[in-house]
């Protein structure tokens, strides 16, 4: 048992929405959770649903997401009436990046593209998470080797003070196209063209047989680099 105690006792790990319903209950109006619009971020949100449960849901506009994830989107928000409220990045600090450094200097160094992420995705999701004590995310551990160790509630290290719930942690990519086709959730139809992960525009490409998820993100860049910045297990670099 960790330092958050008995919150999920009794509670089947594999059960993501009696997770949910337990988090739900236990933080309120404290409890919001992102989304990417991802596979299993529609699963975690169709769960929300169920729920019946007001949870503030919130999606990051980097200013770089393809057509297909606003797209779904709008289809999220006319199936299930979910007001997903969009958070942007700071205007004046990506026109500065911008024009210092070009439109496409994340792909230089490994250290450039964090610095976008750290403007783009960071520094919005740390003003989207102010005032809450948790936040819901559909991180899994079979997704890449650096998310193996998952638990079900951590403490986020990057944001004090808040835990993350991750209700998916034990399930599978199968898993969630079960789920997705037994109660028709709405998905990007990027994932009909190879796509396995799906992020920036220039920073996302379908994937080869065989590859892991997070496999067609940062392609250029050594897998063990391959996290945003938002879930990082201790802070990297200034402004990430």
């Amino acid at each position: 048992m960790d330092e958050h105690g008995n919150l999920f006792e009794g509670i089947d790990p594999h059960n993501a929405q009696a997770i949910i319903a337990r988090a739900v209950d236990h933080y309120g109006d404290a409890i919001c959770m992102a989304t990417s619009f991802q596979l299993g971020g529609l699963v975690l949100l169709d769960m929300v649903h169920q729920v019946g449960k007001p949870v503030r849901v919130f999606s990051i506009d980097t200013g770089r997401l393809p057509e297909e994830t606003y797209e779904c989107s709008e289809a999220i928000r006319q199936r299930y009436g979910i007001n997903v409220e969009w958070v942007f990045p700071r205007f004046e600090a990506v026109e500065k990046l911008e024009s210092e450094k070009g439109l496409f200097s994340f792909k230089e160094s490994t250290e450039n593209r964090k610095e976008c992420c750290g403007i783009r995705k960071v520094e919005p999701l740390g003003r989207a998470l102010e005032g809450y004590s948790a936040w819901i995310t559909g991180r899994r551990m079979d997704q890449s080797d650096t998310r193996k160790t998952l638990r079900i509630i951590e403490t986020d290290p990057v944001h004090p003070g808040l835990v993350k719930i991750n209700p998916l942690i034990h399930w599978t990519k199968a898993d969630l196209w079960y789920y997705v086709e037994e109660h028709k959730v709405p998905h990007n139809r990027l994932y009909d063209e190879g796509y396995l992960s799906i992020g920036c525009a220039p920073c996302t490409r379908p994937c080869k047989e065989g590859e892991d998820e997070r496999a067609g993100r940062w392609w250029w860049e050594s897998p063990e680099h391959k996290e945003c910045g938002l879930h990082l297990n201790f802070k990297q670099g200034s402004g990430i």
